[in-house]
């Protein structure tokens, strides 16, 4: 399931390469929903690993989906997420 609506604009600050791992035996949606005119949805399998580029300034929602109900497990700072380059 991937789901981006309008790419970030390229005169926007840059772009961070970040990585997020489901450590849960869930499968769990991860969303980008706080920048204005912009929408980011992946679902992410157990034991899953999933690079991705964001805004330093975003964050990243963590869905747990239970039965037919979604729970937000968490809010993460991309900042946080953002993977070593080596520099």
């Amino acid at each position: 399931m991937t789901k981006i609506i309008r790419s970030l604009p390229a005169e926007q600050e840059s772009l961070i390469l970040c990585c997020y791992v489901n450590a849960t035996s869930q499968i769990q949606v991860i969303r980008i929903v706080d920048l204005p005119s912009y929408y980011f949805e992946r679902a992410v399998f157990p034991g899953q690993r999933f690079l991705f580029e964001a805004l330093p300034s975003a964050e990243l929602e963590v869905h747990t989906s239970m039965t037919i109900d979604s729970l937000l497990a968490d809010k993460i700072s991309c900042l946080h997420l953002q993977v070593d380059n080596g520099n």
